[in-house]
């Protein structure tokens, strides 16, 4: 399939590689918070919640997930490239339910136990609680997020949701790469100035105004049609973004501009959702999302900038982290479980606790990847690649050794 000029680039780009590993990051780093963020729900809460923290978490909060699924999108082009459609649905299936079927079934369980116990409504007891919930039994009503279903992904919806778009645009694959569909996307990767600040937010405010009164998120896979469309419609830019030199040289140019607008923004909406009614209905709440939507695409603009300008360089630590980044996103919310529970009766405060479980989340995290690296066996089950017989290396854009790009 011919392409122009404008979309192929013989360099390798490391800065893609280095953001996915800055954007798992943030995710991990995001949920030690959300044990700590006062009045937002989560599976465990401390004693030592703050209301301050509510401000930083919401202004990552509103674009970090975006971040991720974007990054998926981009991904999923760059491994189409010398594959059959056939073959990429299933490598790409292999790659994503194989770690959720061992994450839901080894990892996540502790999950639901630490806050059934919590609640109050299941009893004490790992052993017990396993056999009860590998039978698929009833729960009381709250016990644990997911309590309806009788077992939980928790944090690992994203690998189900990704599998999900995956295997949507994998069939979408012929429209995708027919001219009307060339066409599409190079009139996205043309947008320029203010057309690309504003143009690919239309979508994201239709959804918000159709769906997003009547679809909270409940990242359960069925009941989810607003999170649907708009993780959906960033996996779709991710996709068509590719390694356009154009665009991509467009936003490093736009890097200053695009992160004095995110401020701005989100300055207005964190003043305006502090004037608006807790109590106020979602439809009531309209115009205020439609600019959180903005706020999130200006933001995403932003981070692509300067990734581009300040991380397209071969980083040391950077193969290590493309091997480690997925076995840590799989592990991370269960070891900040174990270790809540283990640091709690401690009562070391709201500073030495959170320093010691973000220190203990990063090691354990290192160790059992490290594990699972050195296991055969256990290297499909966490998502670690299969190590490569020769040092990946790209020479004029040709690959000499293994694909450098997130898989």
């Amino acid at each position: 399939m011919p392409s122009s000029p404008s979309v192929c680039t013989p360099a390798r780009r490391y800065d893609i590689d280095a953001l996915r590993a800055f954007a798992f990051a943030l995710v991990i780093v995001y949920h030690v918070g959300m044990y700590y963020v006062a009045d937002w729900h989560w599976h465990l809460k401390s004693p030592h919640a703050a209301e301050w923290l509510q401000m930083p978490m919401r202004a990552v909060n509103l674009w970090r997930m975006d971040l991720v699924f974007l990054i998926s999108g981009l991904a999923f082009g760059l491994v189409r490239r010398g594959q059959t459609v056939p073959g990429l649905m299933k490598q790409r299936s292999l790659r994503l339910l194989i770690p959720l079927a061992f994450g839901m079934v080894v990892v996540v369980p502790y999950q639901p136990y630490a806050q059934g116990v919590a609640n109050g409504l299941i009893a004490p007891g790992f052993g017990a609680f396993l056999l009860r919930y590998y039978s698929h039994s009833t729960w009381p009503a709250g016990a644990f997020d997911g309590w309806e279903a009788g077992v939980t992904w928790n944090h690992l919806w994203y690998l189900a949701y990704l599998w999900v778009y995956t295997l949507v645009l994998a069939a979408l694959l012929p429209l995708a790469e027919s001219a009307l569909g060339q066409r599409l996307r190079q009139t996205f990767v043309g947008l320029r100035g203010v057309a690309l600040v504003l143009v690919p937010v239309l979508p994201l405010a239709v959804y918000s105004l159709l769906l997003w009164p009547h679809f909270p998120p409940s990242r359960d896979l069925i009941n989810d049609a607003w999170l649907h469309a708009v993780f959906f419609t960033v996996f779709v830019y991710g996709y068509w973004i590719g390694l356009d030199t154009g665009l991509w040289a467009e936003l490093v140019r736009l890097r200053w501009r695009t992160l004095a607008l995110a401020v701005l923004l989100l300055v207005l909406y964190l003043g305006l959702l502090g004037l608006a009614s807790q109590h106020s209905s979602r439809a009531a709440r309209l115009p205020l999302r439609v600019l959180a939507d903005l706020y999130l695409w200006v933001a995403l603009l932003a981070i692509l900038g300067w990734a581009h300008h300040r991380l397209n360089r071969p980083w040391p630590w950077l193969r290590w982290a493309n091997a480690s980044v997925y076995p840590w996103y799989v592990l991370h919310q269960t070891v900040i479980i174990v270790l809540v529970v283990c640091l709690a009766p401690a009562q070391w405060g709201p500073v030495v606790e959170p320093v010691v479980l973000v220190t203990g989340t990063l090691a354990l995290c290192w160790g059992l990847t490290a594990i699972a690296q050195s296991v055969a066996w256990l290297r499909p089950l966490l998502g670690v690649p299969a190590p490569a017989p020769t040092q990946a290396r790209w020479e004029n854009g040709v690959k000499t050794g293994q694909r450098w790009w997130v898989r």
